[in-house]
């Protein structure tokens, strides 16, 4: 039997990651990602060879500072961190992630983006119902990618790796920047939903007390974003669209049961 599904409309607020989420340029951050740890891993002997499995682990949903020392550290290495205006070539924390972000940013603009239309879809249909809607991402490309996408002006609120550094909250999947964002949306996350596909965001989600958690299944796997704190899991945002599908009650009116979510 299909998932029932929470209604959106009926929600305080709805805040949503956005690479992989609204936008797939969660492919375009592994493929930049793929390339420079590929080269990382073959100039310092690190073994095993780097993954897709890796980039779910330790990388998607994280800041990008941490996600590089996440997987070096799974490898048992350890670099200086550096700074965050660290060159490109520097062998540092930063320096790695400094690569990885030219080589997304010359992507971005050579390829555009656009967003799901599914995804689109929704933040139209919950814009026009006065739903507040909301972005939390760990990218520090959020405005960049929004504005690309041509979504930014949906949202009045976007808490982003901008934001997460300047204000000092924790990476997901601490609870902190799903919290912030709901302070700064105005709404109580025990009656709204969190929309995310990294493992890590849903777990900062549910940690930030989210009633709802929708994993958007785009590889992370649905039983990891289930074991992760997700409430439902589905493929793609355009299911929230049919008006004719029997919702499950809203956060509104009953509260996820924590036992429900493992």
């Amino acid at each position: 039997m299909p998932e029932a599904l929470p209604d959106p409309l009926r929600a305080d607020g709805v805040l949503f990651d956005l690479d992989g989420v609204l936008t797939p340029t969660a492919e375009v951050h592994m493929r930049a990602w793929k390339v420079v740890f590929d080269d990382v891993f073959e100039r310092w002997g690190i073994t095993p060879p780097y993954s897709d499995a890796d980039y779910f682990d330790y990388v998607d949903g994280k800041k990008r500072y941490d996600g590089v020392a996440s997987l070096l550290h799974s490898r048992n290495v350890e670099v200086p961190w550096g700074a965050v205006d660290d060159p490109p070539e520097a062998e540092t924390i930063c320096g790695i992630g400094n690569r990885k972000n030219a080589a997304f940013a010359e992507s971005l603009r050579a390829e555009g983006i656009a967003p799901f239309p599914g995804s689109l879809a929704l933040i139209e249909k919950l814009s026009a119902a006065g739903v507040p809607i909301g972005v939390v991402s760990s990218s520090k490309n959020a405005e960049e990618v929004l504005t690309a996408a041509g979504i930014r002006s949906f949202f009045p609120v976007v808490v982003d790796g901008v934001v997460a550094e300047r204000d000092h909250l924790a990476s997901k999947p601490a609870a902190d920047m799903f919290r912030a964002g709901a302070v700064a949306l105005g709404v109580d996350p025990a009656r709204s939903i969190a929309v995310e596909d990294a493992t890590s965001g849903v777990a900062s989600a549910a940690a930030a007390g989210y009633a709802t958690v929708v994993g958007v299944d785009r590889g992370a796997g649905a039983d990891a974003l289930r074991e992760a704190g997700a409430t439902v899991v589905v493929e793609d945002l355009a299911v929230f669209l049919s008006d004719s599908g029997s919702a499950a009650p809203s956060p509104q009116a009953t509260p996820s049961d924590p036992e429900e979510t493992a």
